[in-house]
């Protein structure tokens, strides 16, 4: 199979879809790989790196895109990119399909079979594609929120963990999950005070116990989110209900003017539309709103921050389903395995993740196993 990756295009976004080992992986598994030149750089992989593992460099992304058969990237494609979309052509991405409406139309109407990373799936219905990103997102929000909150950044001039003699700073925890677990363990290591709200209550004392009853958890209800952010210095939402699916609204407009001035809410599911109410994409190179005195941070994609280890994670993952893909062909891969058939969310004209399809109703819902037996 022919294997492409290209520069990605979105607003400082440095990752990159193949490192050079990944390359040595496909090319010894048979596999021609089409490299974008300077598609690496960003995440510190120089052409040179892909050449010496047997990549064929090309000028420009449109090269890349015609010739490949499968195209493995880091972000969802771009409007830019959607005449770039050939019938066929295997697209292995993140997606967020729910939230991207254009995006969904485009690769419907050109058949392109899209497999989203963020809705493979174990038996167990944990997201091994989306694992690895939700752990940076987790950390980093914390770290971005702490930097937020500085006095010359527009925050309340609060330290997290503060000093002997002060009050530690107040972080509230929407969502339990991966991104909700990472989260705390910085939170907790500067020292900050940690209330996490889930809707499971069983996930809920699996987290004090994780965290040997050094945070406050609440069962995730309107009064209760709403009593917690008004005493938070900082909130992490990190609410996602079914893979694939739009995040619920759980951070309310109605809260903002009774939080603290110049308090902090980051949302790091703004790639799926976002769980607050005021939540619109916002870029690294301009990170912030305001609105009601609460500052918001919502960048879309908050692991391309720190870009090599974003990299590194992310393919660490990947790989082994790109090559299970690309060895088998698409259609025998998701037969023989499921995880791989529950990836794929548009496949020739038609709409085959049900998450997706709850999210636009004029577009029928098709069975994946309908179309490839």
């Amino acid at each position: 199979m022919r294997i492409g990756s290209v520069k990605e295009i979105k607003n400082e976004e440095f990752r990159v879809g193949l490192t050079p080992d990944n390359v040595r992986a496909y090319v010894e598994a048979g596999h021609e790989v089409y490299i974008e030149a300077g598609a690496g750089e960003g995440s510190g992989f120089p052409d040179s790196e892909y050449e010496a593992a047997g990549a064929k460099l090309l000028a420009n992304a449109k090269d890349v895109w015609d010739i490949s058969e499968m195209m493995v990237k880091v972000k969802e494609p771009l409007p830019e990119e959607y005449p770039l979309f050939h019938e066929g052509l295997i697209l292995f991405t993140y997606l967020h399909l729910a939230a991207d409406r254009p995006q969904t139309d485009a690769l419907i109407n050109a058949k392109v079979k899209g497999v989203a990373y963020e809705t493979i799936q174990a038996p167990d219905k944990s997201l091994p594609l989306l694992i690895p990103m939700s752990q940076i997102a987790g950390r980093i929000s914390v770290q971005e929120g702490a930097k937020i909150l500085e006095k010359s950044n527009g925050g309340r001039g609060i330290l997290l963990g503060g000093v002997p003699g002060t009050p530690k700073g107040n972080v509230v925890i929407l969502g339990g999950g991966n991104v909700g677990m990472n989260a705390c363990k910085v939170a907790l290591g500067m020292g900050a005070n940690v209330t996490i709200l889930d809707i499971n209550p069983k996930r809920l004392e699996q987290l004090e116990q994780i965290f040997n009853f050094n945070i406050n958890t609440l069962v995730s209800n309107d009064s209760n989110v709403e009593a917690a952010v008004k005493e938070a210095d900082l909130v992490i939402g990190c609410v996602l209900m079914n893979a694939g699916a739009s995040a619920p609204k759980v951070f309310k407009k109605k809260y903002l003017p009774k939080m603290k001035p110049g308090s902090v809410f980051v949302d790091v599911v703004i790639d799926q539309g976002g769980c607050g109410e005021c939540s619109h994409v916002t870029y690294h190179d301009d990170p912030t709103y305001v609105v009601d005195g609460v500052i918001h941070y919502c960048v879309g994609n908050l692991p391309g921050v720190v870009p090599r280890t974003s990299t590194i994670a992310l393919t660490n993952a990947t790989l082994k389903f790109g090559l299970d893909i690309a060895n088998k062909g698409l259609e025998k891969a998701a037969r023989e395995d499921r995880m791989i058939a529950l990836g794929i969310n548009t496949y020739d004209g038609k709409l085959t993740c049900r998450t997706v399809a709850d999210a636009f109703p004029d577009y029928a819902y098709t069975d994946i196993s309908t179309l490839i037996g």
